[in-house]
């Protein structure tokens, strides 16, 4: 019996493993899928809301697509893209490498 439970469990187990998803150029399908509580309907209403209104910016801008609220955005918000390049991946800026790099015109004494 614990044999059928623990398949049956397994069988299931994708639905618990969400996939990040970035909501400004997913389709409603692929975001109801990979949000919970974001049925077709509302994930319909993202793609409504993006295409007339713009997109996201930020991921509490989902709060204004009618039927979003900030439960289910703080249930998500580690599987909400807004780009598909993730932040880690980023590499510093001119400006910060200037900061942490000692300058060359300064000689010990």
């Amino acid at each position: 019996m614990k044999k059928l439970i623990w398949l049956f469990l397994s069988l299931f187990a994708f639905n618990v493993f969400a996939t990040p998803v970035n909501v400004n150029t997913a389709d409603a399908k692929t975001i109801s899928d990979a949000l919970s509580g974001i049925g077709l309907k509302k994930a319909e209403a993202i793609v409504k809301y993006r295409t007339e209104k713009g997109l996201f910016k930020t991921v509490e801008d989902l709060t204004n697509v009618k039927g979003i609220g900030q439960k289910t955005i703080d249930k998500n918000k580690k599987d909400i893209l807004l780009s598909d390049t993730p932040a880690e991946a980023t590499t510093p800026s001119a400006d910060t490498k200037a900061v942490t790099e000692p300058s060359k015109d300064v000689k010990p004494k």
